[in-house]
């Protein structure tokens, strides 16, 4: 008897994903400029139609309709017929400043440390799966979707187009050890011309093999544009929203949310920066050998820079005492928002980068919270 987990990914044209692209390149922009600026913008897409809509403070000159076009140009919509064409776009701004109400508890700590942007809590997670420390299933979908993007840009595959998903499917038996990939799907959007036989073998051939190369797949089913058709697609097929694919941005539901999105958010937004370090902490944890899994939940309340509560789980699987890791982890992490930003150096204009293929597990040197070095302090435990 095997059990089935699932994750999927999505590509960088797939609406919501736009969305988060371009609320994470305003981002970028207010803080290439002014690396204190406080910035919660949202950006809904549909046909030839981009808004921008939320909350900035900062000393930074946009041009965001210049910005808007860019950042959807990157991605590869740069042709009328997609129906969502960066240079024919509308790009509706309605943007304001931060609420007075919000900044009053945030700064209130000016000289010692910043309040938390808002209440909530937050997940940082990693186990021994892959390499990267993420589960295995978020893992290859990543990878798929990624690949997927690489032949349509470098145009090994023809007449693709920027929105696409995929999903894979794991078998675990009675131990919950992986034992093989059950199911493939991916969705690519196509120029019209293409039979859908023609484009399931160079899927196959081109996008699932080269990822999967290492895994014996006699036993998968592939699933390739189930529809049969996938022509129209991108903002033009289906409306997006900045922060609707949380799950894919984080552990492919394979660990808990707090359900905050991160795009969008400067890092005093405690739904991203903490996000951010727990999964620093879960990774060192699990890099050190102290244990196979680590999830970390920590809570704040708006205005107040100590987290409410730490809660670190291992799953049973450590090799230490959990008071141990405990101490360590609250003796040597400063959990504040100040803190945070300061061990993972967060004011800098990297978070465009995050949009695309999660925001973790990623060899990126910018990912600060990718970083393992701080594995002599949990390997000094055992």
């Amino acid at each position: 008897m095997y059990q089935l987990f699932s994750s999927e990914s999505v590509t960088e044209g797939h609406p919501d994903k736009v969305a988060d692209y371009i609320s994470d390149s305003i981002l970028d922009a207010c803080l290439a400029q002014d690396p204190f600026s406080r910035v919660a913008i949202e950006t809904a897409v549909t046909t030839n139609y981009a808004l921008l809509f939320g909350e900035i403070s900062t000393h930074a000159n946009l041009d965001y309709e210049k910005i808007v076009r860019q950042a959807i140009r990157e991605i590869g919509y740069n042709n009328p017929d997609y129906g969502y064409n960066a240079d024919d776009v509308i790009v509706e701004v309605r943007v304001k400043q931060q609420s007075p109400d919000i900044a009053l508890g945030v700064n209130r700590n000016e000289n010692k440390s910043l309040g938390a942007g808002d209440q909530g809590f937050m997940f940082g997670y990693a186990n021994n799966d892959t390499k990267t420390y993420l589960p295995l299933a978020i893992y290859l979908a990543h990878r798929l979707a990624e690949r997927l993007t690489f032949v349509r840009k470098e145009d090994i595959v023809k007449g693709l187009r920027p929105d696409g998903k995929t999903q894979v499917t794991l078998a675990y038996d009675e131990n919950n050890k992986f034992s093989y990939i059950h199911t493939v799907v991916l969705s690519t959007q196509h120029d019209p011309f293409w039979q859908q036989e023609d484009l399931h073998q160079a899927m196959i051939e081109h996008v699932i093999k080269p990822v999967l190369k290492d895994y014996d797949l006699s036993k998968t089913s592939f699933k390739i544009n189930p529809t049969g058709r996938f022509v129209l697609g991108g903002p033009h097929g289906d409306a997006g929203l900045t922060g609707r694919k949380i799950i894919v941005d984080t552990y492919g539901g394979y660990a808990r949310h707090g359900g905050g999105a991160f795009s969008g958010k400067d890092a005093t937004k405690v739904d991203r920066s903490a996000s951010y370090m727990a999964r620093y902490i879960a990774k060192n944890i699990v890099a050190s050998k102290i244990a196979d899994a680590c999830e970390i939940q920590l809570a704040y309340a708006i205005g107040i820079a100590e987290p409410i509560s730490v809660n670190i789980n291992t799953f049973g699987t450590e090799k230490v005492a959990k008071d141990l890791i405990y101490d360590t982890v609250i003796k040597h992490f400063d959990l504040t928002p100040r803190g945070i930003i300061k061990t993972l150096d967060l004011n800098k204009p990297v978070y465009r980068k995050t949009t695309q293929y999660g925001h973790f597990g990623k060899n990126n040197e910018e990912f600060t919270w990718e970083k393992l070095d701080k594995i002599e302090l949990f390997r000094e435990l055992v």
